[in-house]
Order: C-alpha cells, then sequence, then structure tokens
C-alpha cells in the first residue's frame, strides 16, 4: 500500500513539473511590460536588451507586438529580423551564420536557405548558361526577410517598430507564427 502512495505522489510531481515546463515563461512581447503600458525607449524605439548581455549570448529572440524577431550580433555589428524565414517559416534564431562574398547570412536550419543580416536578402547559387564554361555564382533573389533597425543608447539595445506599410515575404510568417508557436518547432 505504502509503494502505491509513493508511486502515485512520484506520478502526481512528474505531472506538475511538466505542466510548468509547458506553461512556464515565454519570450515576453516587448511591446508591454508587465503594467500593460509599451516599454518604449528614445524616440518610440522598443527595448529588446542590455549591449553586453546580447554581445555574450551572440543572439536573442524577442516579440514586438506579438511578432518574433531574432538580433544576432557577429563580428562587431548587431542585426535584426524576423525570426521566421520567408521560404517556409523555419526559426531563423537557430541558423549558422555564414560568410557569403564577403557578407554575412543566416542560414535557415530547414532548408538552408541563405538571408543577408545586412539587407534582408535571399541569395542563391546559379550559373549562366550561355557563358563557355558556366561557374556557379551568388546571385540575389531581392530582399525577402524584414529586417529591423537598431539603435544602441546608453548600454541599451532597441529596435524599431516595423514599417508595415512596406511588405515583404516573412511578413506571411511572421503574422502566423504570431503570438504563439515555438520557435524550435521542427519540421
Amino acid at each position: 500500500m505504502l509503494d502505491l502512495i509513493i508511486l502515485s505522489l512520484h506520478f502526481f510531481i512528474c505531472f506538475l513539473i511538466s505542466v510548468a515546463i509547458w506553461h512556464g515563461p515565454k519570450d515576453e512581447d516587448l511591446q508591454s511590460s508587465r503594467t500593460g503600458t509599451a516599454e518604449m525607449g528614445p524616440d518610440g524605439l522598443i527595448f529588446i536588451g542590455k549591449e553586453e548581455d546580447i554581445k555574450k549570448s551572440q543572439r536573442i529572440t524577442a516579440k514586438i507586438s506579438g511578432r518574433q524577431i531574432v538580433v544576432f550580433y557577429h563580428e562587431g555589428k548587431f542585426h535584426a529580423l524576423d525570426s521566421r524565414c520567408y521560404h517556409e517559416g523555419g526559426p531563423l534564431c537557430l541558423g549558422e551564420i555564414e560568410d557569403i562574398n564577403g557578407q554575412a547570412c543566416i542560414v535557415c536550419p530547414w532548408h538552408k536557405f541563405k538571408i543577408t543580416l545586412e539587407t534582408g536578402e535571399g541569395l542563391y547559387e546559379g550559373i549562366n548558361p550561355l557563358e563557355p564554361s558556366p561557374t556557379p555564382q551568388w546571385k540575389s533573389k531581392g530582399v525577402k526577410q524584414r529586417i529591423h533597425k537598431v539603435t544602441i543608447d546608453n548600454g541599451n539595445l532597441y529596435v524599431s517598430p516595423p514599417d508595415l506599410s512596406v511588405s515583404f515575404d516573412s511578413d506571411y510568417f511572421a503574422d502566423k507564427y504570431k503570438n504563439g508557436s515555438d520557435l524550435t518547432m521542427e519540421k
């Protein structure tokens, strides 16, 4: 009988732990603080975190009005862009950064699409079949991923709110995964 009580208590504690993990803290929506008011910095910018903390971690995810963004610190510069890849919504925060023709690019972990951190351009490797001996060259698909302007003020890092009057391919997945959907979701 004592074994049954101990076993039941063990399962109950495991259940409570799994509920706590499942419903635990998520990325906080940085558009509003715990009191419900906007946490704005200078000139309407949105506070993301301390510059030194982001330099140490190399990347951080955040939410702005429910929209998931990722901020990278790479080779002395900060870059912010939508967290979901323009192609099929892969979690760019989990991607590796590669140098392609002198441009830092995030590589989507799902389908290996390459996006420049500086401009949000999608890159692909193609050939010109009219050349006598065609060799693959990196080419631009144009700006596909929404980037966000980063500002540093007094050791704090801020991001400009997105200008939604201009649309980008990544907006579809930013809206699809808005207010939920874990960034680590597997394909």
